[in-house]
């Protein structure tokens, strides 16, 4: 029969908060500095990267064989590759060695929609579903290479297909389970994805959300599909074509053991696809062993993550931040790891703080959009429940406005916690500026990235594409150096990845953001320099706007800019021209996209 996490309609809270004491983390990984500390690490990253980071893969990684040469720059920008000749499989860096030590160990703690319904999940139990989903995918003629689409709540499961495509070498692009079908159908054709894993309906903040519905609308127009595996969030019935498979059905005749692919520390981990200032979103393309690598160290000294701890990232899994820090950076270090599936205000704006008394959290990592959300239901939320557990807070997704930052540092982390305000991207892989690691009690300025994670040499360029010596200063940020965690490139057109971020200012990695350097030398992210505005921290080129309004038939012609809002950070303002209909012939102040999806939902390429 199934076991008993996968029927999430009917799902019960395993027993057991924390997992069975074991190692600090990976065989042979650090569990903290060596003599001299962050800064030594910090230098000889930048004077040996090669050093640096062979060292640190042999130690945190489980290898099949051993990688020759740990970093090669290439000839060409854009071109860098990093533990060449060595193979391994990332599913077993994130299960296998955690099973075979403390197989009991709580993997994933899921808090449901529904409050108070956590399940625990051990790192035995997610290894089941993972062999038992990754042999059902191989029995449909996925293999090592094919594309596969998640689209799926926060939940076990979709951790889990995640995991079962590493497994056996498939390639996975996850989009969040909130976007159209033509946007679905969009990230489909242009990954060539074979199948799609979905539920038959998601849950958030109360609601019901129509999965399957918007899967089958999506690949009426999408040939290389040849199967939708669906799987039951709630017990309402769907209907099911011939392509469509029955995901817990099949996984139950399973078998539970699946060997794992070796595959080459450069082969493709996955594609998300992310906004750009230009034309359609772009499939940013992550590999293997450097971006595991450096998801995982980030993990472990941004987040000063201890054994036993429980980690707390309340973004989904459609997102950068989730991947990295839901799912691989977490579990390759044997973390519990949150999966929250609910919204910050459902059934009311206590809940993050509930979750973090009930659960325990130690590191809680969230937007600035809900801490300006929350900010505004006062401190009663947050006072009705018991934060004593907490040690670290983090910020992701666009820079916390100083407000923002004392409130949440104040008032939700009573002046104790660590803040770490951090900066980074999809195209990076994970964080790149933040407070921490840093030598021991140094200081954190509020509502500032400041400094550079182990490998990272950010510099300043004016607009004559010179590098800015010296401190407060400001100028385009670009980083001078590769690292493990950096995308390869976008899928399809390898030119569109040149022109975007190594064309600018030959040389070096450009970011798209502007920063100032401090006079002590820290860093403060000031914004986008491109035509990409960030709303509630997902960033949407004004062009992929402009072409949505542009495909209603009484706009023929508008134009998009960003405009400053409380609550989101930014919203999208609509300049429209004669023709347009009467509802946006003027400039829409402060509305943001969404507002606008009810009416265009079917021609909106989010």
């Amino acid at each position: 029969g199934c076991p008993r996490v996968w029927s999430v309609a009917g799902c019960r809270a395993l027993p057991g908060l924390r997992g069975a004491p074991g190692a600090a983390g990976p065989a042979g990984a650090p569990g903290a500095l060596p003599p001299g500390g962050y800064r030594a690490w910090r230098e000889r990253a930048a004077r040996d990267p090669a050093g640096f980071w062979a060292d640190v893969a042999r130690g945190w990684l489980r290898w099949d064989s051993p990688f020759h040469t740990a970093w090669q720059p290439g000839d060409t920008a854009g071109s860098a590759r990093w533990f060449l000749g060595g193979r391994l499989n990332v599913s077993v860096n994130c299960l296998d060695q955690h099973v075979e030590k403390s197989p009991n160990r709580v993997a994933l703690i899921w808090e449901r929609d529904e409050p108070g319904t956590a399940v625990h999940v051990t790192y035995r139990e997610l290894q089941d579903l993972t062999c038992r989903l990754a042999n059902t995918l191989k029995k449909y003629g996925i293999q090592k290479g094919d594309r596969v689409a998640i689209y799926m709540s926060v939940s076990p499961l979709s951790v889990a297909a995640m995991l079962a495509c590493a497994r056996i070498g498939a390639v996975h692009t996850v989009v969040f389970a909130g976007f159209s079908a033509e946007s679905l159908a969009g990230r489909i054709m242009d990954s060539g994805c074979k199948a799609v894993i979905t539920y038959n309906q998601g849950v958030r903040g109360g609601r019901t959300i129509e999965l399957k519905a918007t899967v089958d609308e999506a690949v009426k127009n999408c040939p290389s599909i040849k199967h939708v595996f669906v799987a039951q969030r709630t017990d309402n019935k769907v209907h099911m074509g011939d392509r469509d498979i029955p995901l817990e059905e099949e996984m139950s005749k399973a078998d539970s053991v699946c060997p794992p692919e070796p595959m080459d520390s450069e082969d493709v981990l996955f594609m998300l696809y992310t906004s750009g200032s230009t034309g359609k979103p772009k499939g940013i393309v992550h590999t293997q062993a450097g971006y595991l690598l450096y998801a995982a160290l980030t993990h472990k000294y941004v987040f000063d993550y201890q054994q036993g701890d429980v980690f707390g990232c309340v973004a989904d899994i459609g997102w950068i931040t989730g991947h990295s820090y839901v799912v691989y950076g977490p579990l390759c270090n044997g973390a519990t790891s949150v999966l929250f599936e609910s919204t910050p205000v459902y059934p009311d704006p206590g809940r993050y703080w509930e979750v973090v008394q009930r659960l325990k959290i130690n590191q809680f990592y969230g937007a600035p959009t809900a801490i300006r959300l929350l900010l505004n239901y006062g401190e009663e939320w947050v006072k009705k429940y018991d934060r004593s557990s907490l040690r670290v807070l983090g910020s992701v997704g666009e820079p916390i406005n100083k407000e923002a930052w004392q409130w949440f540092y104040q008032v939700v982390g009573e002046g104790r916690c660590t803040l770490v305000d951090t900066w980074w991207q999809t195209e990076t892989g994970g964080i790149c500026i933040a407070p921490r690691p840093s030598e021991e009690e140094a200081e954190i300025v509020p509502a500032m990235a400041m400094r550079p994670f182990f490998g990272i040499v950010p510099v300043l360029m004016d607009e004559n594409g010179e590098v800015i010596e010296g401190n407060d200063v400001s100028g385009a940020l670009c980083i001078a150096q590769p690292w493990p965690g950096m995308a390869r490139t976008i899928h399809g057109d390898h030119q569109r990845f040149i022109d975007a971020y190594f064309k600018a200012y030959p040389g070096y990695y450009f970011t798209g953001d502007g920063a100032y350097r401090s006079h002590e030398g820290y860093y403060q992210i000031t914004g986008r320099m491109d035509d990409v505005i960030n709303i509630s921290g997902h960033r949407l080129g004004t062009a992929e706007i402009e072409d949505a309004m542009a495909d209603h038939p009484e706009v023929p012609e508008t134009a998009v800019v960003g405009y400053p809002h409380k609550i989101k950070g930014e919203a999208a303002v609509f300049h429209c021209n004669s023709g347009a209909f009467p509802a946006i012939l003027a400039i829409l102040e402060g509305v943001s996209c969404a507002l606008l999806t009810r009416d265009m939902r079917r021609t909106w390429p989010l």
